[in-house]
């Protein structure tokens, strides 16, 4: 059930926004040198690799770790990237992702290439065999603003309450998070 909501929502978005998302590519492709997307190199279920799509909101020399263990980020955004970022207009073209199957709308945020401690936590708590999601529990309560074991920790309560309901409940609490640009590194 879960596969068929994300490819039958995922197709409907993508039919929505294709407008949106073929502007949004124009401007970040105008407004910087570089490439459109942003290959993000991300560890999915069981720990298998796969590239996730951004639209880039930071130049190209960026160091590739995490935004929030840069030490100054907003130097690296690019003219549109803090618009991108404020309201998760970036994370848009993840949306093929999920229709490839390598994510799903709602699971554990899919960890960095190189976050081997929270690669290792979901391991030992059986998280990495849940599929990656675009949000999850842990992006609703916090963010970027938590450790990695209180992330984990959120990741394990969703892995335990895992349903339909809960997932449009995270959703929901996503899309108004969004509005407000709440919890989101600019």
């Amino acid at each position: 059930m879960k596969r068929i909501f994300d490819l039958l929502t995922g197709i409907i978005l993508l039919l929505l926004l294709c407008i949106p998302l073929i502007i949004i590519a124009l401007i970040v492709k105008i407004s910087s040198k570089g490439p459109v997307f942003f290959w993000s190199i991300r560890i999915g279920r069981n720990n298998q690799v796969f590239k996730m799509p951004k639209f880039r909101s930071m130049k190209t020399d960026t160091p590739n770790i995490a935004t929030h263990l840069l030490e100054k980020p907003d130097i690296f955004l690019t003219p549109v990237g803090a618009i991108l970022r404020r309201y998760s207009l970036d994370e848009l073209p993840q949306i093929f992702s999920i229709l490839k199957g390598d994510m799903s709308f709602v699971g554990p945020r899919p960890a960095l290439f190189n976050q081997d401690d929270l690669i290792s936590m979901r391991k030992a708590n059986k998280i990495n065999e849940l599929m990656p999601g675009l949000t999850g529990w842990a992006q609703v309560n916090g963010r970027d603003s938590l450790s990695i074991s209180e992330k984990v920790i959120l990741d394990k309560q969703y892995m335990e309450n895992q349903s339909f309901w809960f997932d449009l409940k995270i959703l929901w609490m996503t899309f108004i998070k969004a509005i407000k640009s709440q919890d989101i590194s600019h």
